[in-house]
């Protein structure tokens, strides 16, 4: 049976996360083989590439890593072997980039996505990857969030850990209040902070959003962290006067985005404007109703708002806005059958 590196990607994405210390000794078996091909003419590299990484299961001794791979049903293609930055059509492609691309999808990071997003990859060195890797285990992240982490957010690879990636932590300790021992779920829960200038955009966000009235820097940190890397006049502030031209006062728009930070994160286009205006056309409904249930921004107008407000009304009853959509399938066919009693 052979098990070649490009199939060998395909595997090592659908089996439990490997150790950084077999990653590492599968990444230096590998770059000793690309380094030793570099003298030879392609025809000859090729063939010895193929040879040193394709062999069948009796020539090699027992190994963890190499059981679990020959006990996993094979797939006809990888991520790895369809990249259109691999195949032998681009042979001028050097061995390091390849290798960069091969041991990026070993970690369950998608090469090709990452490198579109962050173009500076193409540059990046194993050592200075791998450094970041080390400075975010030091500070709780695990091997497992890895591929989420660097999935979201590519440049994350490619940051500076005393400039980019050492300031957060620190903001993040020292501001947020959050202990060396909860880092993991923060950044986890947002994992763009790591790219986001304390400077420029998290202590600016931070300031603005204590104005407004968040105190609980708890519930910033491990639930509403996504406002942290949101930009204060670009999108918290247009979200607020757009609330403000549908007849809302200053106080009552604070009063809403506490009892529902999730309106901050809401599309004006794609979801205040076109809600608002099924709310006051079709449901004739009065902002006041808003104030109570600022929550009605959040549930889908297609699949929950708009059926259950015509079912409403082909019922003859009238329902609160708040138990005609927050109210479970079931409970909310035995309101009709009550007739919203």
């Amino acid at each position: 049976m052979h098990t070649c590196h490009a199939s060998m990607v395909w595997h090592l994405h659908n089996t439990t996360p490997f150790t950084l210390s077999v990653l590492l000794s599968l990444y230096a078996s590998l770059s000793l083989s690309l380094s030793s091909l570099s003298a030879m003419p392609p025809a000859a590299g090729a063939v010895a590439l193929h040879s040193s990484l394709c062999s069948t299961a009796s020539e090699k001794p027992y190994s963890p890593l190499r059981s679990t791979l020959l006990h996993v049903a094979p797939k006809p293609k990888s991520l790895l072997q369809s990249h259109p930055l691999y195949p032998p059509t681009h042979a001028k492609l050097s061995l390091e980039f390849k290798e960069k691309i091969l041991c990026l999808e070993v970690m369950g990071i998608d090469a090709g996505k990452a490198l579109s997003q962050n173009p500076d990859l193409r540059t990046a060195t194993m050592e200075s990857i791998q450094s970041i890797i080390t400075f975010l285990f030091s500070n709780g992240i695990l091997e497992k969030d890895l591929p989420r982490i660097f999935g979201m957010c590519p440049k994350i690879l490619t940051a500076d850990i005393k400039t980019d990636l050492t300031p957060v932590f620190d903001f993040i300790l020292n501001e947020l209040k959050v202990p060396e021992n909860s880092f993991r779920r923060v950044i986890n829960k947002c994992p763009r902070l790591l790219t986001s200038s304390v400077k420029d955009q998290l202590r600016p966000a931070l300031v603005y959003l204590r104005r407004l009235g968040f105190k609980d820097l708890g519930a910033l940190a491990y639930q509403d962290s996504v406002l942290l890397v949101s930009n204060v006049e670009h999108t918290l502030i247009p979200k607020l006067r757009f609330l403000e031209t549908l007849g809302l006062s200053k106080d009552e728009i604070r009063n809403m985005v506490l009892r529902c930070p999730a309106l901050l994160t809401f599309s004006i286009e794609n979801n205040f404007q076109p809600k608002y205006d099924y709310f006051a056309g079709e449901m004739g409904s009065k902002v006041e109703e808003l104030k109570e249930f600022p929550q009605y921004f959040a549930f889908s107008l297609e699949n929950r708002i708009k059926p259950r407000h015509t079912e409403v009304v082909q019922s003859g009853i009238t329902l609160p806005l708040s138990v005609m959509l927050k109210s479970t399938d079931e409970e909310f066919r035995e309101l009709l059958k009550q007739g919203g009693g």
